[in-house]
């Protein structure tokens, strides 16, 4: 009864920020709850038992999101804008056509068995990890991964074209500079055993990527590091890498093994690895940049 109790108010909760969110009466107000609705979601993804899907929530839904929203804004005109009645009227009338459309064909699904996990249970053996989730990103369906890591650098190339950007950093509390000091190696810890177990259990590179970009965020808005910038190499070799790594896998399994991310017996593991640990880096330092980094007028 305690159980039903706690996933009720969860529940409830949840809606009750999604809605506030959308109907705040102002853009603070409407950030705020849409930072809390993250937060929210991410107990309720652990109370589902996916530990790692929560701390990503945490870090992405919660707080890279939560800086994004309150850096766009800090740019925008103090006077309400006009028409906003108007304007969720007619979102109303395309979302809505849209979702019954959805509903109708999602509901034949229900009664249709999947025969998926049981081709997946067979083929666990020779997928070189022991958890299926990463089976199928890393091995069974790895080209949906390495498009994935394609659409991640082309949203960090678009944000770029935006223009020249500076952030306007406030004086830190002492108080944030000191808890950064103690949470960035925290988070560190905690991506590296996501990076780790995601073989055998949830987690893998997105979570451990998106709990690093989280530490760098921290200390960049504590003061503690540098001005992030795309000029400088170093840091675009990493948000190359992780791609780079993928495709380099991809053309040598399809010249010296059986095909395009073919992994050969034996080698599976070490090659999901590596793609993991350089897939890590690379979305923490698309997701830095994309949060907290600045370029020059001229560009780099």
């Amino acid at each position: 009864m305690t159980e039903w109790l706690l996933d009720g108010a969860l529940g409830a909760l949840l809606l009750g920020l999604a809605i506030g969110a959308l109907h705040g009466r102002t853009l603070y107000v409407s950030v705020l709850l849409f930072i809390a609705f993250g937060l929210a979601l991410a107990l309720v993804w652990a109370r589902l038992g996916a530990a790692d899907l929560a701390l990503a929530e945490a870090a992405i839904g919660a707080g890279l999101t939560g800086v994004l929203l309150f850096a766009a804004l800090a740019n925008q005109p103090d006077e309400p804008p006009q028409g906003a009645r108007r304007h969720r009227l007619a979102a109303a009338a395309v979302v809505l056509p849209l979702l019954i459309m959805l509903v109708q064909g999602l509901a034949p699904l229900d009664p249709v068995r999947s025969g998926m996990p049981e081709v997946i249970a067979q083929a666990m053996p020779a997928s070189g990890v022991e958890h299926p989730v990463t089976a199928v990103l890393l091995n069974f369906r790895a080209w949906d991964t390495l498009l994935e890591l394609a659409v991640l650098l082309l949203a960090l190339l678009g944000a770029r074209q935006l223009g020249p950007r500076r952030l306007e950093l406030a004086e830190p509390w002492p108080l944030l500079r000191s808890w950064a000091r103690v949470l960035a190696p925290l988070l560190v810890l905690a991506a590296g055993y996501l990076l780790w177990r995601g073989a055998s259990s949830p987690g893998g590179a997105f979570q451990a990527g998106s709990l690093l970009a989280a530490g760098v965020v921290l200390l960049r808005l504590s003061g503690l590091l540098p001005v992030l910038r795309w000029s400088f190499l170093p840091l675009r070799v990493l948000v190359l890498g992780g791609l780079l790594v993928f495709v380099a896998v991809a053309l040598a399994t399809a010249w010296l093994g059986s095909g395009w991310l073919t992994y050969p017996d034996g080698a599976a593991k070490g090659l999901i690895l590596l793609i993991e640990a350089m897939a890590t880096l690379s979305i923490a330092a698309s997701l830095s940049l994309l949060v907290v980094g600045e370029h020059e007028e001229s560009g780099g």
